[in-house]
């Protein structure tokens, strides 16, 4: 069975939903038999490379939003990430255009290594406080994901690079039907928005994975073989 998953590195509960997700997959059993795959989204396609100023202001000065508005925002999404285990440090995340380190993704997964890429990315933009558009630090965590430095390094500098595998899955998105992230299309059936609780995720997966493989029959206990329950096989009658 299949699970893909659009998220963006620059949103905050998408690691929070990634942690969920996997919390869920975990308990569920169901691991070994189902293939996960990221695709990319970018909240803000219009951001540019760098953005001089911190998260609050960001928030604040390109969404419109009102400073105790967004404090209040900030620290929850904050204690609910801390309950994943996860320590966002919004006065120290840098700002970015997510669209490089998509691309980079793009590489990582067609050398399957998308998924430790994902959460190297994520954590750098979240906890460690680190430029994920910035061609040293993208380089460096694509060795720390396991790819070649050379390769990611030429990836990060064409700009041409995997980027229609990333419009691609623009594409998809827009032809789901999905306006925010994260998003989980389970089977290409069912879509889960958001980042829900692990036992949703849970309940999801177990639910599309009994429709795909369900149960043997149980044989009725209290019905005895004889002559008048006999059968027809591959090998004759009896």
């Amino acid at each position: 069975m299949s699970v893909d998953i659009w998220s963006d590195i620059a949103c905050p509960w998408c690691f929070i939903g990634k942690r969920r997700f996997e919390s869920a997959l975990e308990q569920s059993g169901l691991a070994d038999s189902i293939d996960v795959t990221y695709h990319s989204y970018q909240l803000d396609p219009t951001l540019p490379d760098h953005y001089h100023g911190t998260e609050e202001q960001y928030l604040g000065e390109m969404k419109g939003l009102e400073p105790t508005r967004v404090r209040q925002m900030l620290q929850h999404v904050t204690q609910q990430a801390a309950g994943e285990g996860l320590t966002y440090d919004f006065d120290n995340l840098k700002v970015a255009n997510s669209f490089n380190a998509h691309r980079l993704l793009h590489l990582a997964k067609a050398h399957g290594v998308g998924s430790q890429l994902k959460e190297l990315l994520l954590s750098a933009h979240f906890e460690r406080g680190l430029d994920t558009n910035d061609a040293a630090v993208l380089a460096d965590l694509a060795v720390e994901a396991g790819l070649d430095r050379a390769t990611a390094e030429a990836t990060i500098k064409d700009e041409n690079a995997y980027r229609q595998d990333v419009l691609q899955d623009f594409a998809q998105a827009r032809a789901y039907g999905i306006q925010g992230v994260p998003f989980f299309v389970i089977d290409n059936k069912y879509g889960v928005s958001g980042a829900q609780p692990s036992e949703a995720f849970e309940q999801a997966l177990t639910q599309a994975f009994t429709e795909k493989h369900p149960a043997p029959l149980t044989m009725m206990s209290n019905v005895k073989p004889g002559e008048d329950g006999a059968v027809c096989g591959p090998e004759g009658c009896n």
